[in-house]
């Protein structure tokens, strides 16, 4: 069994930060990327930014220049460093991994279960 597990979401007011962290855990050969997506009320889930097991980036247009994604392959931990928060970045945040759990096994898609992201005054 696999699971990721989101913390660090909360209320924030504009021009705030937040942190958010995404630990995998359970029987995990290898993690390949990783990446976060977000859903706000009445809207489709949207990628926010991926990282690879390498460090390669992918963001957003909304988010580029304002929100960092990195992540410990020691620790099976993505994170998102999110700075100068907008109205608009509340939504629900998903992190995302493709896990392989044994060598003869495929990749495989995982979710977390979301944690809420509130920007307001």
């Amino acid at each position: 069994q696999v699971q990721l597990v989101e913390s660090g979401g909360g209320l924030v007011q504009p021009g705030g930060s937040l942190r958010l962290s995404c630990a995998a855990s359970g029987t995990i050969f290898s993690i390949y990327a990783m990446g976060w997506y977000r859903q706000a009320p009445g809207k489709q889930r949207e990628l926010v930014a991926t990282i690879t097991r390498g460090g390669s980036t992918n963001y957003a247009d909304s988010v580029k220049g304002r929100f960092t994604i990195s992540r410990d392959n020691a620790k099976n931990t993505v994170y998102l460093q999110m700075n100068s928060l907008k109205l608009e970045d509340t939504a629900v945040y998903y992190c995302n991994a493709d896990i392989r759990v044994s060598v003869s096994t495929g990749l495989k898609d995982y979710w977390g279960q979301g944690t809420q992201v509130t920007v307001s005054s």
